[in-house]
């Protein structure tokens, strides 16, 4: 008794279009999904006074990063001053700024 075989061609079809279908979708869901985003801090309450912080002597290199008032979400939480790489321009503190009656979060960053 002889049997007579056929290749198994629409297992292969059938997988190599799952495949393909499945990268389509991955490449889509790449492409549309939307890149993370800056989100604004905001409190209702105000920050308290700026700790006094004395600024260490100067590093080569470095920019003095002063502290600041972190929101949590529940309490402001203070963190403490830090070195920074130093770049090109000048470093503007984080700070929060009075909008209405509302406080918002400006973080720090380089200025030219």
């Amino acid at each position: 008794m002889r049997f007579l075989t056929q290749p198994c061609s629409s297992n292969k079809s059938t997988n190599v279009r799952s495949f393909a279908l499945a990268i389509t979708l991955a490449g889509a869901l790449l492409l549309s999904t939307p890149s993370p985003g800056r989100t604004e801090i905001v409190s209702d309450a105000p920050p308290p006074p700026p700790r006094v912080e004395h600024e260490p002597p100067h590093r080569d290199g470095y920019a003095w990063a002063p502290g600041y008032w972190e929101w949590t979400g529940s309490f402001f939480h203070w963190v403490s001053g830090t070195w920074i790489s130093e770049r090109r321009g000048h470093w503007a503190a984080d700070h929060w700024d009075q909008v209405g009656k509302q406080w918002h979060y400006v973080p720090g960053h380089w200025e030219r």
